[in-house]
């Protein structure tokens, strides 16, 4: 077992903002890059096969999924913030220890959700009024997603490890090469094999398989004060209920935010086809501001994880404000980008103009609105590092996801419009804000000055 940590993965030393920035870009490209990684099926499947396999890929199934593997990455965070800390106070034993538990933990669950996805399938895509000329390909395509998720979890921990340990560039080559791998077997199952909606599925389950190896590997080859050896893999309940006690309120509020946000898609759906292709291009525009947002997230969980545990409570007072800084100015470039060119950016999804003005006018009431979140995720991110999760998942849960159900059946029948349906974003936004600012100003002053 190595005696020290490795100098290049350390965030307890140095410039603040070079630090933050230097593991902010590397997230960004990966979130970049996994974005990629689920768009490319959705394009080849469409463009080769149709736009029933279209839907079968990127619909309910898209969504079930979706669901699922938030809720997973949820609990995962438990695990990255409790190796931050041990991995900043320098603790082998403990970070070993929490390592091997957090494996163990996502075999465990992946192997159960394998199990109760592929018999639950039908039902789930039922639930969601799926169509039924849908559902045979729908049903294939979640079962063998489900036959392989085991690997999908492995990976989602593996590379949150390696991000809390200060690593964040192996997690990006890694989603790098998987992602060329899977356009590679897509275009071979799809247009060379013609294996349709299956073949997709088959090529991402591969493309996850490999993804998995990697990340394992890199653990397992580690000269740090970490290292994973695959005999040891077990789970110990005193960290498991370290790494769920911190992990469970994220894991429900990732399934709060997918179940709100469908309720959203739904009112949106009513006003017809041209206002559910306008949101829908609003949310592949949108996305580039929750990859930074994202990225910034990660980064200040890492950043104050690491000190916390080496005892530097100066760096998180000052690392948590210098980030938010950040974030305001990402978020008010993003702002103006969209803004200033909604039209021609919702131009380049489509020529109809009914579409594109739908779509402006809804970009135009969330857009300036960005730079409010940024306390919301920066703050929770903080806290939650330093092992304060439940009141900031209940400021989120009641100010956000509930906030937006009730929004959607008390405000929005009073003045039925698209514009009433998304106000409720930058709305809750505002409210949640506000409750965090006071929540971390006043758990801030404890955190001790040494």
């Amino acid at each position: 077992m190595p005696k020290a940590k490795s100098a290049a993965h350390q965030i307890t030393e140095g410039v603040i903002w070079k630090q933050l920035l230097a593991f902010f870009f590397p997230i960004l490209l990966g979130t970049f890059f996994q974005q990629l990684y689920n768009t490319v099926d959705m394009v080849i499947v469409g463009r080769f096969v149709g736009k029933e396999a279209l839907a079968c890929v990127g619909g309910s199934s898209g969504q079930t999924v979706n669901l699922v593997v938030g809720f997973f990455t949820g609990l995962s965070a438990g695990a990255g913030v409790v190796v931050s800390q041990f991995y900043g106070a320098n603790d082998a034993k403990n970070l070993n220890d929490s390592l091997h538990t957090a494996y163990a933990f996502s075999l465990a669950g992946g192997l159960a959700f394998t199990v109760l996805g592929i018999f639950l399938a039908p039902a789930m895509l039922r639930l969601m009024n799926t169509p039924e000329e849908l559902m045979a390909g729908s049903a294939l395509y979640l079962r063998i997603y489900f036959a392989s998720i085991t690997f999908v979890f492995i990976y989602n921990i593996g590379s949150g490890i390696l991000r809390a340990l200060g690593d964040s560039r192996r997690p990006l080559y890694y989603l790098i090469i998987c992602c060329l791998l899977n356009i590679v077997m897509d275009l071979v199952m799809v247009v060379v094999l013609k294996l349709g909606v299956g073949g997709v599925a088959i090529a991402t389950a591969i493309s996850q398989v490999f993804s998995a190896f990697l990340v394992t590997r890199a653990l397992v080859k580690s000269d740090d004060i970490y290292k994973l050896e695959l005999r040891k893999i077990s789970i110990q309940k005193r960290n498991l209920r370290s790494q769920l006690l911190i992990g469970l309120p994220g894991g429900f509020q990732s399934v709060m935010y997918s179940l709100s946000n469908i309720i959203i898609q739904t009112a949106i759906n009513g006003f017809g086809t041209d206002a559910t292709a306008a949101w829908a291009a609003e949310g592949k525009l949108d996305s580039v501001f929750w990859m930074i947002n994202g990225a910034f997230g990660i980064s200040i969980t890492t950043f104050i994880g690491q000190n916390y545990g080496a005892g530097r409570y100066d760096r998180m007072r000052q690392g948590t404000w210098i980030c938010l800084g950040m974030h305001q100015v990402f978020s008010v470039l993003i702002s103006v980008l969209l803004f200033v060119f909604r039209a021609p950016l919702f131009g380049i999804f489509t020529q109809d103009a009914d579409v594109v003005r739908i779509g402006s006018s809804l970009m135009g009431v969330i857009a300036p609105c960005y730079f409010v979140f940024s306390f919301i995720e920066i703050f929770s991110g903080a806290l939650r590092a330093v092992g304060d999760v439940m009141i900031p998942m209940l400021l989120t849960m009641f100010g956000v996801c509930l906030f937006r159900i009730v929004w959607i059946f008390a405000v929005v029948p009073l003045r039925p419009s698209l514009v009433t349906i998304v106000l409720n974003y930058p709305v809750s936004w505002i409210c949640t804000a506000v409750l965090f600012v006071i929540y971390f100003m006043k758990k801030s002053k404890r955190w001790r000055v040494v």
